[in-house]
């Protein structure tokens, strides 16, 4: 298999031929460069087993005579453009995991959305799912006020959302639910949220919306997040987003390094499309003794099943277990948010 085209080559070819087409053909080949990335199975291996590539979603008949094509006469592939470049695909998330089993022990999702910002489920749906997955924990990480586009909630919403989750809660002995919130943080490293309110929470995320596509170094736009006291975890630090941008560039040895003094957790993005912090920066960050979370940021059921995608960056960019607070037990996570917190607050 290893001299196979895999998904990750399929998705990039199967991108570059939907530029040579203006109609429907040209949005079912983009269709299936998405999907491909998410197909659970090697596309190739699936024809040695004697399979219908028919059966992966978005590949009808014409679509599959054109990967059946690349993987029996494979194309020479020049560099992958920087907008879809270093994402892997679940069909490799997965085969990590099973040369590194120990990696699929997850207590706990750390970035979960609901329809009190613009997630598609509501709190009780969601939280339904989570504990059918059989964690421990999982956090309730709406947006903060400061993100209207998403339906970001002010602190009086905030507190109601908070009465719900103890009811839910309520209904769930086997899963805790706690308290969570993804802040916007300004190009300042300013929250916008109330700190009073913050210290409230089991769990508070921070990180950029907005000047996303600056391409000039972002280093000390980092170092003020991270020197911002009222934040636990740093969101989807790169902030790309496949296909549509890059990202933030840094000094990221730097910056990881402040994250690890400061004792600001770094996030493990396991969405499809965001994949953030990616292999390539996972193991500086690895090597700066930092510590990690890990979230599918899902606003919608399905998207929960993204989690392998993390996981399997994490193994293959050799982030231990013992780093990633998801795979500590809940009290654990609890002293060590604590502690951080009665740190920064020192000084």
């Amino acid at each position: 298999m290893d001299d196979r085209v895999r998904n990750g080559v399929l998705s990039e070819l199967l991108a570059r031929e939907a530029e040579q087409h203006s109609d429907h053909r040209a949005r079912a080949l983009k269709r299936a460069s998405s999907r491909a990335l998410m197909w659970p199975v090697e596309a190739a291996e699936l024809l040695e087993q004697g399979g219908s590539l028919t059966a992966l979603p978005s590949v009808g008949p014409w679509v599959a005579r054109l990967i059946e094509g690349w993987i029996d006469d494979p194309p020479m592939l020049a560099d992958v453009p920087a907008l879809r470049r270093g994402f892997i695909t679940m069909a490799e998330a997965l085969r990590a995991l099973e040369a590194a089993p120990e990696y699929r022990a997850a207590r706990a999702d750390f970035q979960v959305h609901t329809t009190w910002s613009d997630g598609d489920e509501p709190l009780e749906v969601m939280a339904g799912e989570l504990a059918k997955r059989g964690y421990a924990f999982a956090a309730i990480t709406d947006h903060s006020q400061g993100l209207k586009i998403a339906g970001g909630m002010d602190e009086e919403t905030l507190a109601r959302q908070w009465v719900e989750i103890e009811a839910v809660a309520a209904t769930h002995e086997s899963m805790e639910i706690w308290r969570g919130l993804e802040m916007n943080l300004s190009p300042q490293g300013e929250g916008d949220m109330d700190p009073a309110v913050l210290a409230q929470l089991d769990l508070v995320l921070g990180t950029f919306h907005s000047e996303l596509r600056k391409t000039e170094d972002q280093t000390d736009r980092y170092l003020a997040a991270i020197a911002n006291p009222t934040v636990d975890v740093f969101a989807h630090p790169v902030c790309r987003m496949y296909n549509r941008r890059t990202g933030l560039r840094a000094d990221w040895a730097r910056v990881f390094a402040a994250a690890a003094d400061a004792g600001m957790a770094l996030e493990i993005d396991c969405t499809l499309y965001r994949q953030d912090l990616p292999v390539e920066l996972l193991r500086i960050a690895r090597d700066s003794g930092v510590w990690f979370s890990m979230g599918t940021d899902a606003h919608a059921i399905g998207e929960l099943d993204y989690m392998p995608i993390g996981l399997g960056a994490a193994a293959i960019a050799g982030v231990s277990p013992e780093r990633i607070l998801t795979f500590r037990p809940p009290d654990e996570v609890r002293e060590w948010v604590r502690e951080r917190r009665a740190r920064r607050a020192a000084g």
